[in-house]
């Protein structure tokens, strides 16, 4: 690795699995001290503990993102650990699939909570901290379905879209103390959480509405590129966002294979 993070600090949110753990990784082999974060203490050390196996620099926080005073904790625990806060990845994140009609307002909320309210409390607790160093880079974690509708994730998708619209204010307002503030909109990347089509996992079949379309072969056909997209693709733009080296804030960086620009919308 290049070194593009020595000596900076970043706490990535929701990163005991997943696109997390994938850029917390990348982080700390590109020089960052990283705190990783779950809502288990027990997730968050594991995956820090990994993390110095390999020869870098990481401690884990316990810390429920949909709760102010666990997100203040989590950045105040960085900064005493490390001495600054350079890099926050709100990354958390959830979804409750299923129908429109059939959400409850308790999923509702549990959906919005986490990832968006988890998304404004994060970037606030870190916001303080980088606002008075002068410096610092935010990336909140977006989807492509923060641009486009589908069936059957109501909850999720609004939230996502919201994050961006979110991630534009906060740029505008944090940029006279130079601290960016961007957001990632990955598409379908290989994670535990998508390696089964989405029917399958809600216990349905994957070829009925609202869950036809998730398939592999779907969604390798949507994609122009062919395929998903890898982890380290993903880690790849955090870590370019979160280098410093740039002019870009209050973007949104679709990495999607061009999903989103493939506007026929199935190869045949």
């Amino acid at each position: 690795m290049s070194g593009e993070l020595d000596g900076k600090t970043a706490v990535v949110t929701g990163s005991s699995t997943g696109l997390g753990r994938g850029i917390a990784e990348r982080f700390a082999a590109e020089g960052a001290n990283v705190v990783t974060n779950s809502r288990s203490q027990e997730r968050a050390e594991e995956v820090a503990a990994a993390i110095c196996e390999a020869g870098g620099t990481a401690v884990g926080v316990e810390a429920d993102v949909a709760d102010r005073d666990d997100v203040g904790a989590l950045v105040d625990a960085a900064v005493a650990e490390f001495g600054s806060l350079d890099v926050m990845v709100n990354n958390a994140g959830t979804s409750v699939e299923k129908p429109f009609l059939d959400l409850t307002p308790e999923e509702w909320r549990q959906v919005l909570d986490v990832n968006l309210t988890g998304v404004f409390f994060g970037a606030q607790a870190a916001g303080e901290v980088m606002a008075e160093q002068g410096h610092g880079h935010i990336l909140n974690v977006s989807s492509i379905w923060g641009s486009v509708g589908v069936q059957g994730r109501a909850a999720y998708n609004a939230s996502k879209g919201a994050i961006e619209n979110l991630t534009r204010c906060l740029a505008v307002e944090l940029a006279e103390n130079d601290v960016h503030v961007n957001a990632l909109a990955p598409g379908y990347v290989k994670t535990d959480l998508a390696e089964a089509p989405w029917g399958e996992r809600a216990g349905e079949k994957d070829d009925e509405w609202p869950y036809y379309g998730y398939a592999d072969e779907h969604i390798e056909n949507r994609t122009p590129l062919g395929r998903y997209g890898t982890l380290e693709e993903v880690a790849e733009c955090a870590t370019f966002l979160a280098a410093g080296d740039h002019y870009v804030t209050g973007e949104v960086l679709h990495l999607d294979g061009g999903w989103l620009a493939f506007g026929w919308g199935s190869k045949g």
